[in-house]
């Protein structure tokens, strides 16, 4: 099925072909691209237009068709430009996954303005340093956000405001949405250059404050179309394996139009580049939670017939371990996956085996890169089941020693990319900029190998490892071991200090209702899988969720600081 596989890549990607392959000068360096990508997310939102009265935002009772939500998307785009918004402005958005969220993006890019994704966890001063760093013009915002600003809004007298369901009575000076959307819907002609900022989101460090990633319009729409080319180079060579060879579809994409849950917040690429803008294009469906529910999710996915979910994995092994899972009607699922983490290989067999008609998918990507790197699903996830799946056809690709040198396949190293989606830079950080992309190579921080099939497997985050007495302990592939346990619901790996080794390996683990396992039991489960070396020394076992952050991925900094206290 490989063969295959390398058949219809090669076609999709020819010259003439929807998804070919060229070179395009970007900031000095020629980097691949795809050469049908349109020029600017306005261009793609544009092309969206077209599928009129179909349903595109859903939020509870309301929805929004296409039609409604281009009027709108035109009156605020018309308000911004009459209260002097111009190109390459900057306007910060703070709120939930409200539906307002994706009509100010669709917005403020289509008249060539920045949209500046604001955490929506941050608290009072880490909002004051995001604003400070960004410097918007305008910041639109809910009412949990709006409170949260108040207390510094005197040290941002310049700064408009905008508040969107404030269910309360208006501060002085803010402007209400309504007003916005009240404006003459009418789009400005502007003209965007390809490499100008579309976004700048903030990336969830491990250390200090978060770095502001400046994303282009090149670099988003390259992304969009990258996730077009995974889905149709998998349904070329599911096409070729199930009934001989055939030619590239006319139409890769074409089909029902695919219908998602926007469950991670829509400041991070994920849900924002990776799930909403395709499949907007698409002209698909977004459905948009409150805050992350299980069970609430397995409703929607019911009701509007959801065929794609993609959040973090602890979020897909949430729906199918959920009691509702089974009473529930989830035949509409066409993929059921995860980003932002590994997919643990236990996950990917029981995604494949519970969920009828699901294919278990996974991406691997990183703000950096405005979304996707790879991305695995089907046969081809089964088969390799930890692995991250082929380089996209944007992307060259290695794997390096401490010394940037290549390793040959199979090695582990630092992976490093280069391709037109890779960030412009992180804004006001030059020398973080320089540290992270040299000669045009992200060095994205994370190890992994290439295999002889040219699939990505990765190791592990290269700042999430416990170094044991000069053994390197990969905490995923210890996550992976413990997770084959069906006791165990949540695990979050980590480095405890030792005085003797340097580091240990310790765990925080909650076990699923009514199951028991304690210390003993656990070490010995992991003896078949794991070297004794790598088995956890510290675990605790939490009666509550492991802490995660807004993406949803385990705090494992904050379970460290406050679990090896104890010790």
């Amino acid at each position: 099925m490989y063969k295959e596989l390398e058949e219809a890549w090669a076609e999709l990607t020819a010259p003439g072909q929807l998804f070919e392959i060229t070179e395009v000068e970007v900031r000095g360096q020629m980097l691949k691209a795809f050469a049908l990508a349109p020029d600017s997310l306005r261009d793609l939102w544009l092309m969206s237009a077209g599928y009129g009265a179909a349903d595109y935002l859903v939020y509870q009772d309301q929805r929004w068709s296409y039609s409604q939500a281009h009027e709108q998307v035109r009156s605020i785009a018309n308000w911004l430009v009459s209260h002097g918004i111009q190109q390459h402005d900057r306007v910060a958005i703070a709120m939930r996954n409200y539906p307002e969220w994706m009509l100010s993006y669709w917005a403020i890019v289509s008249v060539g303005a920045c949209a500046v994704g604001m955490n929506s966890w941050w608290v009072t001063d880490e909002m004051e340093f995001g604003l400070r760093d960004s410097a918007p013009r305008l910041l639109i915002c809910d009412r949990e956000r709006l409170d949260r600003f108040l207390p510094v809004r005197g040290n941002f007298p310049e700064m408009r405001l905008a508040g969107v369901r404030l269910s309360a009575e208006r501060p002085e000076g803010v402007i209400d949405w309504a007003e916005l959307i009240a404006s003459q819907p009418q789009l400005p002609e502007v003209s965007i250059d390809p490499d100008d900022d579309a976004c700048i989101f903030y990336t969830s460090g491990t250390t200090g404050r978060p770095k502001g990633a400046q994303l282009t319009h090149r670099g988003c729409v390259n992304n969009v179309m990258t996730l077009g080319f995974a889905n149709a180079v998998q349904a070329s060579a599911m096409a070729k394996l199930n009934s001989g060879a055939v030619t590239a579809p006319e139409k890769p994409l074409a089909g029902k139009p695919p219908s998602a849950i926007i469950s991670t917040p829509l400041f991070h690429v994920t849900a924002n580049n990776c799930v909403a803008q395709a499949v907007t294009v698409a002209g698909g469906k977004l459905v948009h939670m409150y805050k992350w529910d299980a069970g609430e999710a397995l409703r929607i996915v019911e009701e509007e017939k959801i065929t794609t979910f993609t959040g973090v994995p602890v979020m897909s092994r949430e729906l199918i371990s959920h009691p509702d899972f089974a009473r529930r009607d989830t035949s509409t699922l066409e993929t059921l996956g995860g980003g932002g983490a590994p997919v643990q290989p236990d996950l990917v067999d029981k995604i494949d085996k519970s969920a009828a008609g699901a294919r278990p998918s996974q991406g691997y990507g990183m703000t950096e890169v405005c979304g996707v790197i790879s991305a695995l699903s089907g046969p081809w996830f089964v088969d390799k089941p930890t692995s991250a799946g082929k380089a996209m056809p944007t992307f060259e690709i290695r794997c390096v020693d401490e010394n940037g040198n290549e390793l040959p396949l199979g090695q582990p190293g630092e992976i490093c990319v280069k391709g037109c989606q890779v960030i412009k830079g992180y804004i006001n950080r030059p020398e973080a900029t320089a540290e992270t992309i040299v000669d045009g190579w992200l060095q994205t921080g994370d190890i992994g190998y290439l295999d002889e099939d040219g699939f990505l497997f990765l190791v592990d985050r290269a700042k999430d490892m416990v170094l044991r007495g000069g053994e390197n302990v990969y905490c995923s592939e210890v996550e992976a071991a413990i997770f084959r346990n069906p006791a165990v619901a949540e695990a979050a790996v980590f480095a405890v200090p030792d005085q003797r080794l340097g580091e240990e390996v310790g765990v925080a683990i909650r076990l699923n209702q009514g199951d028991s396992l304690n210390e003993a039991q656990l070490r010995e489960f992991c003896g078949n899988y794991l070297a004794a070396y790598k088995i956890p020394r510290y675990m605790w076992f939490l009666d509550e969720s492991l802490p995660r952050n807004a993406s949803g991925k385990f705090l494992k900094r904050e379970l460290r600081e406050r679990l090896a206290t104890t010790l």
